[in-house]
């Protein structure tokens, strides 16, 4: 590296060469079965694959500091690869998850000899995916498991007490060990410049060069990955191309997810469609066939859930119109045994708000596993939607097919009488048989109302309209179907729980139980809008 740092690399080369060259930076570790296959089988593809292990991880030199030495380290390694007598000067990016996000970083750098990036399931910017002002609860299990230079074994611990722990900031002790990163995360609750170095989705623009955007339906970083299409499409770019799948956050390793079965089309040869995309763009070898822009998983809510992938030219479909609908009650939505209810028409008449109680010793549970390998997917929240603190809108049956498709976005009209709250919003398919499928959800944090640049006071009392992005999904609803959805004041572990004291976060332990209302008359319109089109 330009400071004298020295990274650690394994290169597979093709049988021949020079070769053009796929760089795949980790912290996770830069060898092992799955790499080495994949390896193989792209140098037989005639690229050269190039494994490194990030700063202060595995064999390479330096301290582990997650994403801030990223950029420039990965310039870096671009142009030293692009000079080896192997290479043939043309490099792309490979990488998900943490290699994802990290490709990003070094593009805005913008390497000579950069052609293409195969970027999956790509975190967002601070603040996008938990928009809370703090990192989620069971991001400190990714730390736990980051801690040193080797992915440390973290299944030994007790993470529900993990999780519950307070204050935030020493959730690291809780695990048992202490993490300067975990740390500074806490601290830093607004989009400050302390964040300026591992942030990119404000200059995506300046990237110039084909990527390759893949993600699923519930992948729990789903909406960096259409973000990022849509911002590199915007921007004039060319060469881009978003492949959606019915997958969570370990792409194209399952067909399966919780209880639902996606069908035998689920998975795909990922690695043939990664080779067309990067001998198109770094080869210059043109496709049999004019490439598609968007090809998406169209899931299917029917009793055998199996969905069909299809092509399209835009994201979201140019033909998937906005589907409105108002929440509505006589002040009863309380569970899914109250009043509560979803009307394609606008309200007209005088409806009392929906009130519901926050105690932060009792938050409204998320359902998930413990490990943050994967938060949340298609799980059943009928258990849950009996509880007084979940309001619940339903809408009558669909007498025909409808496909859900594009982003979701709740309109809410709230208030507290505590100085701070949070209003959460989950969108979910129930079956005929009451199966209550979460599709997707969001929050917002009442201080963050106008984003992150600094935390407004909350007037106790005051009404304000927010909108709350549930992120994106792609669903068939058979006739039979209902949609539902849930309004609360948290979702935990996915967020941490809200005390309600309009405090400072992370540092405090005892919070205060919050009524919250929300509006649906024709003055204060709450409602729910989706992308939606006959099925």
């Amino acid at each position: 590296m330009r400071d004298g740092v020295t990274l650690a690399a394994d290169v597979v080369r093709p049988a021949s060469g020079p070769a053009p060259a796929i760089v795949a930076r980790t912290p996770y570790g830069r060898y092992g079965k799955h790499q080495s296959e994949r390896a193989a089988r792209y140098a037989r593809g005639g690229y050269a694959y190039v494994s490194v292990d990030v700063r202060g991880r595995g064999d390479s030199d330096g301290v582990f500091e997650p994403y801030r030495n990223d950029g420039v380290d990965g310039a870096d390694v671009i142009e030293w690869v692009a000079g080896q007598e192997w290479c043939s000067g043309e490099v792309a990016t490979y990488g998900g998850s943490y290699p994802g996000r990290i490709q990003w970083l070094a593009a805005l750098h913008k390497p000579a000899a950069l052609r293409a990036m195969v970027c999956m399931v790509t975190p967002s910017d601070p603040f996008v995916e938990t928009p809370t002002g703090l990192p989620g609860p069971m991001h400190i299990y990714w730390h736990r498991m980051v801690d040193g230079r080797m992915l440390q074994y973290a299944d030994d611990v007790d993470w529900t007490a993990v999780y519950r722990h307070r204050p935030v900031a020493t959730m690291d002790e809780a695990a048992g060990f202490v993490s300067a990163s975990w740390r500074a995360e806490v601290a830093h609750t607004t989009l400050d410049e302390w964040w300026e170095p591992v942030r990119y989705q404000h200059r995506i623009a300046e990237v110039e060069v084909p990527v390759l955007h893949v993600s699923g339906w519930y992948d729990d970083e789903q909406i960096g990955t259409p973000a990022n299409y849509a911002a590199m499409v915007a921007a004039g770019r060319s060469g881009q191309r978003l492949l959606m799948g019915p997958w969570g956050h370990a792409v194209n390793t399952t067909r399966k997810l919780g209880e639902v079965d996606f069908g035998p089309d689920a998975l795909i040869d990922l690695d043939a469609r990664v080779l067309a995309f990067l001998d198109e763009h770094v080869r210059g070898i043109a496709p049999d066939e004019p490439p598609v822009p968007v090809r998406i998983f169209v899931m299917n809510a029917g009793p055998q859930a199996a969905g069909e992938w299809r092509d399209e030219q835009s994201w979201p479909p140019a033909d998937a119109s906005p589907t409105v609908l108002h929440l509505s009650s006589d002040g009863r939505a309380n569970s899914r045994f109250g009043d509560g209810r979803l009307l394609s028409g606008q309200i007209t008449v005088e409806q009392p708000p929906d009130e519901w109680t926050h105690d932060p010793d009792r938050p409204v549970p998320f359902v998930t596993e413990e490990s943050s390998n994967q938060i949340g997917g298609p799980d059943d929240y009928l258990g849950i939607e009996s509880r007084g603190d979940v309001l619940v809108y339903t809408s009558d049956q669909l007498t025909e097919p409808l496909e859900v498709i594009g982003p979701v976005t709740v309109i809410a009209h709230v208030a507290t009488d505590a100085a701070d709250t949070d209003i959460t919003a989950k969108l979910i398919d129930v079956h005929p048989g009451n199966f209550a499928q979460r599709l997707c959800d969001g929050m917002v944090r009442l201080r963050y109302r106008e984003g992150f640049g600094q935390a407004r006071p909350v007037t106790p009392g005051e009404v304000y309209e927010v909108e709350i992005a549930l992120w994106d999904t792609c669903i068939r609803l058979p006739a039979g179907h209902r949609l539902r959805l849930e309004i609360a004041s948290s979702a935990f572990p996915k967020f941490d729980v809200n005390l309600g004291t309009g405090g400072p976060l992370g540092t405090e332990t005892e919070g205060v139980i919050a009524t919250n209302r929300i509006w649906h008359t024709a003055e204060r319109p709450s409602r729910l809008i989706l992308g939606g089109r006959p099925g």
